[in-house]
């Protein structure tokens, strides 16, 4: 006769049962890592969010700014003549000639083995004298002077082929301003290339012939918004034509239009509610959110309210009905062509109001989108908090049901050896009442 408790003395397995009650302890902390996982997907997607407004923010800065809607584009009818327009430009076109390029004042000495002294002087044209004094007449020590000097002129040596040498002294810019003469030395030097600006003339042959002159080759502001850069001369009249580029104006309000479209189709994307293969519905993480919901209001709102009484939809920016932003390009090359300036101002004012929309929702400090990403990076870090405090009393409710049940195990071996012991004794008493009833 024995007493047996299921998983100890018994044989049956304890381990087993103990791993069963321990699954049921383990159900909150289940809880707590779902709940967990699910706070840092909904963080992931909030950032996902917050990373698109933040684009948007700053490239409708960008054409926010004044002029950043006028485009040109510019041609030569020469080849030497490069042109490049900045938003200043304005449609126009101009004939000039090309007299001469500028010129890098240069100088080379005689052949020599050694400077003829240590301290001589340079002059600019304007008579503005810098004093040199080299180490030595070394021709090195003379081009180290030089160079380290504040004349603005570069030395270098040049080797003729016969144990002497030239020195050939330039001038850091190009143009007349750059001429300079060397002093105090007696060695002989030559002119190779004298200092020069370039010349062009405008209205050549007219009445109005006029002659502008540039250190460089660059002529800066030829025209508003207009440089012009020559690299030969033209004795035939070169034609310069600046036009509004109307294809990369529609390109940067597209652009506008499509960093919007982009917030708010993640947020869509994100917020679907779809049916699932056994009938259920399944909503995307953003679904139901109060901050996501007023972010993507915004957001179409500032594009599509009316700028100035007048809507949007007439430069060719209009909603559909699911909330997705389109652009007519040809509507909007229209009404470019038809008023630019209206339309600068109308793109403009949508650009700003969207920058300041989106700078609010995505302020890495105080935005709206920011903070709502900061409480559930806190709740999400709780919850991570809450797990990790659940390991431990996982484990300690671990290390106790095996020792409570390590303790029954030695009690009712205990037991079961006393039971033993008991029926050995019973077994051993005499038969009395059996005899007497066979007597």
């Amino acid at each position: 006769m024995s007493i047996a408790l299921p998983g100890l003395a018994s044989g049956l397995d304890s381990a087993a049962l103990i791993e069963s009650l321990m699954q049921v302890e383990a159900v909150p902390q289940q809880l707590l890592q779902r709940q967990a996982a699910k706070t840092n997907t909904f963080v992931a997607a909030l950032q996902g969010l917050n990373t698109r407004v933040a684009a948007t923010a700053e490239s409708s800065a960008e054409i926010a700014k004044p002029g950043a809607l006028r485009a040109f584009t510019a041609q030569s009818s020469s080849d030497s003549v490069t042109v490049t327009t900045t938003s200043a430009a304005a449609a126009g076109s101009l004939d000039f000639t090309v007299e001469s390029t500028a010129a890098r004042h240069t100088l080379v000495t005689d052949a020599v083995e050694e400077w003829d002294t240590t301290a001589f002087s340079i002059t600019s044209s304007d008579g503005t004298t810098t004093a040199i004094t080299a180490d030595s007449t070394s021709l090195d020590d003379v081009v180290k002077a030089i160079n380290a000097s504040e004349a603005g002129v570069s030395a270098v040596k040049i080797p003729v082929g016969d144990g002497t040498h030239r020195l050939q002294l330039s001038a850091a810019s190009t143009g007349a301003d750059g001429a300079f003469t060397v002093g105090g030395s007696a060695l002989g030097s030559t002119v190779t290339s004298a200092g020069a600006d370039a010349a062009i003339t405008l209205w050549a042959g007219t009445a109005a012939e006029q002659r502008v002159t540039s250190a460089t080759n660059t002529f800066e502001g030829l025209m508003p918004g207009v440089d012009v850069q020559v690299s030969a001369v033209s004795a035939a009249p070169v034609t310069l034509t600046v036009e509004r580029d109307a294809e990369a104006s529609t390109k940067t309000a597209e652009s506008l239009v499509a960093s919007v479209n982009s917030v708010l189709s993640y947020i869509r994307t994100n917020s679907k509610v779809s049916t699932t293969g056994d009938g259920g519905t399944s909503a995307g993480v953003l679904t139901g959110d109060s901050a996501v919901r007023s972010a993507q209001q915004r957001m179409s709102d500032a594009v599509i309210r009316p700028v100035d009484g007048r809507s949007p939809s007439e430069i060719g920016i209009s909603v559909t009905r699911d909330g997705e932003l389109t652009f007519d390009q040809e509507k909007f090359a229209a009404a470019l062509a038809a008023d630019p300036a209206g339309v600068e101002a109308t793109v403009a004012q949508l650009a700003s109001r969207i920058n300041g929309v989106a700078s609010e929702l995505s302020d890495r400090y105080d935005g709206q989108i920011t903070q709502r990403i900061t409480g559930q990076e806190g709740l999400a870090n709780r919850l991570t908090d809450q797990v990790e405090q659940w390991d431990d009393r996982l484990a300690n409710r671990r290390a106790t049901l095996e020792r409570t049940y390590a303790a029954l195990e030695v009690q009712m071996q205990s037991l079961n050896s006393q039971m033993d012991y008991l029926s050995s004794q019973l077994a051993s008493l005499p038969q009395a009442s059996s005899s007497r009833n066979n007597s």
